[in-house]
């Protein structure tokens, strides 16, 4: 057995010192360009122009042209004067810094310059620098030919063009990367209408597949159709019938749409084409119907096949609502596209289009008539059985103790979404991790479900005794108001340990599956969430801001009853509900009707509040008792508040709680300290 940490040296091996290493060329980068160019520009500005040696016309004068040294005199540019020695003059020790930087051995010159400030000055003086010196030497005439000349720097003038222009190119080619998809190249710049479709193929097979797919059953048996016709479509088109070109997977976040849709993929076994509505929508125009149409042409190339969009009501909402100039437009163009393509295919090519969204009510008409999205295939939160069955396939690949029970877990995790339940489990095999234990026990997921309702535990948080006592009082007045009132969800547990961001106390309810509500059990809903504020009242005689988000749903609540379910006898049997924002920014009613709202609104919240206040007042003994054996042991489960309060005079669901593993006194302990 080969010790796998040793060096493995037999022939062939990578680790081979006799073997040659073959160098790694390095790949070509498209920026290398950008560098090579900035690097021949620096340098071009760095070389030398010329050899001359900076002097000034004084120097000239004195020392060579009364010593008869000079050749000639360039003006270059009416602006610099380039002086060039006679040959014979170059020996001379005084001109050995001109021969060190001769280049190459080339001594024809010039040798020297200087800067000339008028043309008509240096004339004069290069004059009487003549007369000067034929006045010394009677007899001889002086000769200095003077050349004036007009140089252009022609790659100076080149580079001041060319630099600013392959930068502003370079910024465009990297925003139009960006645009584009990020990676690929100078070549996403032609990309940018291609669709940005996943694809998922025999190389890449979606591996879900409905076993893993738990607490859906009902949404599975309705889209075990569309796997059907994608593996058998003759059994269908022989008898004349239709498949539907498209469903909607419609339903609240983290229900599992987008995992449903790999699990048909994964079932048929075909190509799965995966995107979002957002993938279409651009800044560019025409760029999203771009895409639509190169989506479209790649699924029938691949067909049968599916097309998946997730989220979209990003590219499919209503049109003519709220038009405004800009993405809107586009927007609008990628939907008619969409429209047009899915009218364009027959129902026989085996192309079926998949779209989840959780806003239906946002989506336009035409995207949901017969023949485009023909069914919607509605996917809510799991039931009790549907809790249990998605917390076995996530419990599968953890370490757990034996007490660790899925249909425990799933009555005490009511209303929780199938997200939601990975999460906890997630965050209990954290928990227990942190606590170095080897296997997760049922603690440990009791904690999870209390961090994902509440957030983490705050330990260190200080809170100070009157404080502690306020958020006691809050939740049981919570509490004794669900308790005796009909029609409320019963209290699973109520904690006043801080939680979260500002959450110092909270309350876990049991919600029943009921889709109806009369006017008096949301009534008595609102009594319960203002038993809070109620009992700060009535024991401290002054309330707090802890009812802030209490008073929050209360409102809304109150205007639901009031303007959209139509339990207002005075505003009457009208509803403004208005999903799709058809009246913009103006309201359907008028301003005396606005007053009546309001007015009835504020009667309703005050009828609830005084309704629970006459119960708090009646109760108030068991008030107090509940709230000082909340302030002992902190926690409170079902079973402690029907020991507390007696049994619920209504129907109770019965719960499973996990047992307080902390340490906390039992409820007799409790009783006892307090009296």
């Amino acid at each position: 057995m080969t010790n796998p940490n040793s060096n493995d040296l037999r022939p062939g091996n990578s680790n081979d010192p006799k073997k040659p290493k073959v160098p790694q060329i390095p790949k070509f980068n498209f920026y290398w360009i950008y560098g090579i160019i900035l690097v021949i520009f620096i340098g071009l500005q760095l070389l030398p122009r010329d050899t001359a040696i900076r002097t000034t016309w004084f120097q000239v004068q004195s020392d060579m042209i009364m010593a008869n040294e000079v050749k000639a005199i360039t003006v270059v540019n009416k602006e610099r004067a380039e002086v060039t020695l006679k040959p014979e003059a170059l020996n001379a020790d005084k001109y050995k810094d001109v021969k060190e930087r001769s280049v190459l051995g080339s001594e024809k010159g010039p040798h020297y310059y200087f800067e000339i400030g008028d043309v008509k000055q240096f004339n004069d003086d290069l004059l009487a620098a003549k007369t000067e010196f034929e006045k010394r030497n009677p007899g001889q005439i002086l000769q200095i030919p003077v050349e004036y000349v007009t140089h252009r720097n022609v790659l100076g003038e080149m580079l001041n063009w060319i630099v600013p222009l392959l930068l502003l190119l370079g910024l465009w080619i990297l925003l139009m990367r960006r645009m584009g998809g990020g990676a690929g190249g100078g070549a996403q710049i032609f990309n940018i209408g291609k669709s940005k479709a996943q694809l998922f193929d025999k190389e890449n097979l979606v591996k879900v597949t409905f076993k893993d797919v738990a607490g859906l059953d009902e949404a599975k048996v309705e889209i075990m159709e569309i796997v059907d016709f994608l593996k058998n479509p003759r059994k269908y088109t022989n008898l004349g019938g239709k498949i539907p070109k498209g469903a909607l997977l419609v339903g609240p976040p983290g229900t599992g749409k987008t995992l449903l849709a790999k699990a048909v993929a994964g079932e048929a076994g075909v190509p799965f084409f995966s995107l979002s509505g957002s993938d279409f929508v651009e800044m560019f125009v025409g760029v999203g119907a771009s895409r639509v149409r190169d989506l479209f042409r790649q699924a029938k190339e691949k067909a049968p096949c599916i097309i998946f969009i997730d989220e979209i009501d990003a590219v499919g909402r209503a049109r003519g609502r709220n038009v405004v100039q800009g993405g809107n437009d586009e927007r609008e163009n990628t939907l008619n596209q969409l429209l047009t393509e899915m009218d364009g295919f027959s129902t026989d090519l085996g192309v079926i289009i998949l779209a989840a969204t959780n806003r239906p009510d946002i989506l336009d008409a035409a995207l949901l008539r017969p023949g485009r999205f023909d069914r919607q295939i509605s996917i809510d939160k799991p039931d009790l059985a549907g809790r249990s069955e998605i917390f076995k396939v996530h419990l599968k690949p953890l370490k757990l103790n034996e007490d660790v029970n899925p249909d425990r877990l799933a009555t005490q995790t009511a209303g929780f979404a199938g997200a939601e339940i990975a999460n906890v489990c997630n965050e209990a095999a954290l928990i227990a991790a942190r606590k170095n234990k080897e296997r997760i026990d049922m603690q440990d997921f009791q904690d999870a479900v209390d961090r994902v309702i509440g957030g983490l535990e705050k330990k260190n948080k200080i809170i100070s005794p009157e404080e502690k006592q306020i958020i006691a009082y809050h939740e049981s007045g919570h509490a004794i108001a669900g308790w005796f009132l009909k029609d409320v969800d019963p209290l699973v547990k109520v904690s006043i340990v801080p939680r979260g961001v500002a959450a110092l106390g909270y309350a876990q309810y049991l919600p029943k599956d009921q889709y109806l509500y009369t006017t008096e059990q949301m009534e008595n809903i609102m009594c319960m969430t203002l038993g809070g504020r109620v009992a700060e009242d009535i024991i401290f005689g002054r309330i707090s801001t802890g009812a802030q988000n209490d008073l929050e749903r209360i409102t809304k609540m109150a205007y639901a009853m009031v303007t959209i379910y139509g339990m207002n006898n005075k505003v009457g049997n009208v509803s403004f509900y208005d999903a799709q924002n058809e009246y913009g920014f103006t309201k359907p009613y008028s301003e005396k009707t606005s007053e009546m709202i309001d007015v009835e609104v504020r009667n309703l919240i005050d009828y609830c509040y005084q309704k629970t206040k006459t119960l708090l007042i009646e109760k108030r003994d068991k008030l107090e008792e509940l709230a000082q054996i909340l302030l002992k042991r902190e926690i409170l489960f079902q079973h402690d508040l029907a020991e507390i309060l007696g049994n619920r005079p209504f129907d109770l669901p019965k719960h499973e709680e996990s047992p307080n593993t902390e340490v906390a006194p039992t409820l007799d302990e409790a009783k006892n300290e307090i009296a």
